[in-house]
């Protein structure tokens, strides 16, 4: 569904379709029951210059539109949901450089992340904190020409991989409101901040969700993104827009997977004479299914094309967010019934998207808070416009 694009864009996400088709699927039910991380197909996906798309030129070659990289984001997740996780905190990273950082850091980081050379992440999430990052603990005082930081943050992606992180943090714990004493450091790998820990997964496998430790870490004062204390709070919000498209995309691509698969399985498999999608109960729950994913898709592109007009979308990336997840769970879950007891088997992908679908509704701010997000925007604006 190519709403919006032009040609060349149109041809970058028939390039990962491809990719997907020829070289995700094949191994990723291996690979994702194994827990490998799949280094040669991130390898590839930096070929195809994935890990470039939201970086602009000078520093990048093929930075496309939000509504194109939402595209892209369905096409990774429909193979796989965890590769199109593991480029989506490095996305929000080159977003957050871009929009803010310094001539200086756009031109040391921006180069190396486009080509996937120097890949990042974010970290917002505390052990003690969850959504409510004003509670956070993380902080960095001023120690003559460097931040000394201390704390800890988890469900961090990618992280061992990851040789830079946009790490949210208090400067100010003094500061009221809170958020007015938060800041962005670009950390690299120093001494005092470890990779302590890579947290068990329901789903989501391959790709490591990892506790990060900072003991007296110590980088230079011009990490700080944008060089001026007290904007990380805005700057990360709306680094976070990005994200929850992108995350909503990943909904939007492990439900067209299961929708795919329970279609196919529903002409193929029979049952009292006939294929079994002509048995009312399974054909209501993939009409179902296919209203609701083509819903969820809408919201995602509406979102995404409001970021590309330049307008705020916290709303709308929070609707989109909200909606294709649950609907992603709904559907795994309804893959599931279509397919019976092989739902059940590890020899189906089925089983697969069901562990992978909860991860959108708990990550990038839960749904509660999605829901919060919405009403207050919502009471804000006076209303849908």
């Amino acid at each position: 569904m190519l709403y919006g694009l032009d040609a060349e864009e149109r041809a970058v996400v028939a390039t990962v379709r491809d990719f997907v088709d020829n070289e995700v699927r094949p191994v990723a039910r291996e690979l994702e029951h194994a827990n490998a991380y799949p280094e040669e197909l991130i390898d590839q996906m930096k070929e195809l210059g994935v890990f470039g798309l939201a970086v602009p030129e000078p520093y990048g070659e093929v930075r496309v539109s939000a509504v194109c990289y939402a595209q892209v984001t369905e096409e990774l997740a429909r193979g796989w949901m965890s590769l199109a996780g593991a480029m989506g905190g490095h996305t929000v990273v080159c977003k957050l450089i871009d929009a803010f950082g310094t001539p200086e850091q756009k031109k040391t980081y921006l180069p190396r992340l486009a080509t996937g050379e120097l890949r990042a992440t974010m970290a917002l999430t505390e052990p003690g904190g969850g959504s409510d990052l004003q509670a956070m603990r993380t902080h960095a005082h001023r120690d003559g020409g460097d931040y000394v930081i201390n704390g800890s943050k988890t469900w961090i992606t990618n992280a061992r991989r990851s040789g830079l992180v946009a790490l949210l943090c208090k400067t100010d714990p003094a500061a009221s409101p809170a958020h007015r004493g938060m800041s962005i450091l670009l950390v690299e790998k120093v001494p005092g901040f470890t990779v302590s820990k890579d947290l068990p997964k329901l789903g989501y496998k391959g790709v490591e969700s990892c506790e990060l430790s900072f003991d007296d870490a110590r980088v230079p004062a011009d990490a700080l993104l944008g060089g001026e204390e007290g904007h990380g709070f805005a700057q990360m919000m709306k680094g976070l827009e990005t994200g929850r498209i992108q995350v909503a995309a990943r909904a939007t691509g492990v439900a067209r997977a299961a929708l795919d698969d329970a279609l196919r399985y529903a002409q193929e498999r029979e049952s009292f004479g006939k294929p079994i999608w002509q048995h009312q109960s399974i054909g209501n729950h993939l009409a179902d299914m296919a209203t609701k994913l083509t819903a969820a898709r809408q919201l995602v592109l509406h979102a995404a094309a409001r970021l590309d007009a330049g307008e705020r979308c916290d709303m709308e990336a929070g609707m989109a967010k909200l909606f294709a997840s649950e609907t992603a769970m709904e559907i795994a879950l309804n893959a599931l019934r279509v397919h019976g007891g092989y739902g059940y088997s590890t020899e189906f992908d089925i089983e697969r998207y069901f562990r992978d679908a909860p991860l959108m509704i708990v990550g990038e701010g839960t749904n509660e808070i999605q829901r919060n997000v919405i009403v207050r925007q919502l009471v804000a604006r006076g209303g849908l416009q």
